[in-house]
């Protein structure tokens, strides 16, 4: 491992991508490592799971359903993290179904516009986190939702770098192409980060949404011929829908 593949400011930089937390303002210079600090993507799950977990925990104590307290978990990581990824999974569903070309697919995702596939995959994806989430906090506690949130953002490095860009600008194409070993430390962080809130769970689940992203990844590859921000988004997104239900097995 070189000197500069790991630096404690890439934690800041990848809070500054994927979060909308009140950060400090980072210099341009500091953006040139985007593609080597994908290791601490996981570290964004935590950053914005854990006000989730405390604010779900705290609705259980006031004596609220469990129901209610995975939407409030659901709502805050939304707003935390700018609904970038639920953005993503919208934008997606409207480009990969609603275009019959591989041009027509790109112009669709990038429009800001929002269709009928994408409305659906909102409302499905939703409501699959919420139903999922709330039998979970009530079988397992709050704190999986720390475990799912890391390790469904672990998939992200693994298509950036599996995947080319499909097109020459973009919030993925400035990040850049991650090397191996960066995608690795992000999948070995997550893990072990996740092993003592969800104990050998955490490895099906990570069986599970690798499974989910690499059959995005199939698909992705198959119409757009590559990845965007939008599918890395998507992505995380049916990673954890596939986590969630992998943990609702272990827990009935």
């Amino acid at each position: 491992m070189r000197k500069n593949d790991i630096q404690a400011n890439d934690i800041l930089l990848v809070l500054v991508l994927l979060t909308r937390l009140p950060l400090p303002h980072l210099p341009a210079t500091a953006f040139q490592r985007q593609a080597k600090a994908v290791w601490a993507f996981p570290l964004a799950g935590l950053a914005v799971s854990l006000p989730a977990a405390l604010a779900a925990s705290f609705a259980l104590h006031m004596g609220l359903p469990a129901a209610v307290a995975a939407g409030l978990a659901l709502a805050l990581q939304v707003m935390l993290s700018g609904a970038m990824h639920e953005d993503g999974l919208a934008d997606t569903a409207d480009g990969l179904w609603g275009g019959y070309s591989r041009d027509r697919r790109l112009e669709i995702m990038k429009d800001s516009r929002i269709g009928a596939y994408g409305v659906i995959a909102l409302i499905l994806g939703f409501g699959l986190r919420w139903s999922a989430l709330a039998a979970l906090i009530a079988a397992a506690g709050v704190w999986p939702l720390l475990a799912l949130a890391m390790l469904s953002r672990a998939v992200m490095p693994a298509l950036m770098s599996a995947l080319p860009n499909a097109r020459a600008a973009g919030l993925s194409q400035t990040v850049g192409r991650p090397r191996a070993l960066p995608c690795l430390l992000a999948a070995l962080l997550a893990i072990v980060l996740s092993l003592p809130l969800i104990g050998a769970a955490a490895l099906a689940a990570a069986l599970a949404m690798g499974a989910a992203a690499l059959g995005l990844a199939a698909l992705a590859k198959a119409k757009i011929g590559g990845q965007t921000g939008d599918i890395l988004g998507a992505s995380q997104q049916i990673a954890e829908i596939a986590g969630l239900l992998t943990l609702l097995v272990f827990c009935s």
